[in-house]
């Protein structure tokens, strides 16, 4: 065992894509039918928990408010950790990979929450930590509206969170405190051709890319790098690692889902497609493979 050989958090981003999925499980639980979305590796981070359990990795899947806003989904998120750190007597910290409004969720759980202490690493895959034009856009076209009208119905209000102007106040707030925390900070962005972004994505990425360039169907690439240093009020500094996502990449496919975006209409008539399929799921989760084995390298803190 490393020095930072600590239980992985997968931490899920807004309106969770498998959400239906879940339900249907749940229901099916009811009437004495089992169903498992994770074994069935229909679950929003998609093989992906199996495939580092596979390798050795402890990895403990969070569930957070489906669309509320960053402050109660951190809240949220604060349970989980304590709930995974709970069951893993011992374990004082957990290393969290986040994809998409998740990585705001641990930022702001960090330090808003007191969590600084029980986190080792966040890294971000796909998180619009300087918002993203598509929030901006849909505010702008009653947004607000529809998020007041279903407010008795569903809390929709982390849309708004998502904005560039609610992520550029939370990033001045919080820069003083991650600079001066121990955790460690990286991000990977991902970005592609409209031409290969998962269809229901094209019309936001067009949205998107006039104002703020490439793109991840949902996300700028800008976006998602966040920042190379967090400077903290007394001089103290703190490199945060930005990288490319290795694998070409939209939105869904940095949580290990393919789509038709990714492969041409020849590529359908292939006889080695299903093949082909199952060899970009795999690349897909190698990259997290390849996150987990370098964090447990982490230098100790401190």
């Amino acid at each position: 065992m490393t020095a930072n050989d600590y239980p992985i958090v997968l931490a899920h981003g807004i309106a969770r894509f498998d959400f239906l999925v879940r339900r249907f499980a749940e229901e099916l639980g009811r009437i004495g039918l089992s169903f498992d979305p994770a074994a069935n590796e229909l679950n929003y981070f998609r093989g992906i928990a199996r495939h580092l359990r596979n390798h050795g990795f402890d990895v403990y899947q969070s569930t957070v408010s489906f669309a509320a806003g960053v402050e109660r989904r951190a809240a949220d998120l604060k349970t989980e950790v304590e709930r995974a750190l709970a069951l893993r007597p011992g374990q004082p910290k957990v290393h969290i990979i986040a994809h998409s409004m998740g990585g705001l969720d641990a930022r702001r759980m960090i330090v808003k929450l007191g969590m600084a202490d029980r986190v080792a690493s966040l890294t971000t895959i796909g998180t619009p930590h300087r918002g993203t034009s598509f929030a901006d856009w849909g505010i702008a076209n009653d947004g607000d509206a529809l998020i007041a009208g279903l407010g008795g119905i569903i809390d929709i209000s982390g849309f708004a969170d998502l904005t560039t102007d609610a992520c550029r106040r939370f990033n001045e707030e919080a820069e003083a405190a991650e600079a001066a925390n121990e955790v460690f900070y990286q991000t990977f962005a991902a970005s592609e051709e409209e031409t290969k972004i998962f269809p229901p994505l094209r019309g936001s990425w067009r949205i998107i890319f006039p104002r703020e360039g490439d793109n991840d169907g949902l996300v700028p690439r800008t976006s998602q790098a966040w920042t190379d240093t967090l400077a903290g009020a007394d001089g103290r500094r703190k490199t945060v690692r930005q990288r490319g996502f290795p694998v070409s990449a939209d939105h869904l496919n940095e949580v290990g889902w393919w789509d038709v975006g990714q492969f041409g209409f020849d590529d359908f008539f292939r006889l080695d497609f299903l093949n082909a399929v199952a060899a970009y799921e795999t690349a897909i989760r190698n990259v997290y493979l390849e996150i987990a084995r370098e964090l447990i390298e982490l230098p100790p803190e401190g």
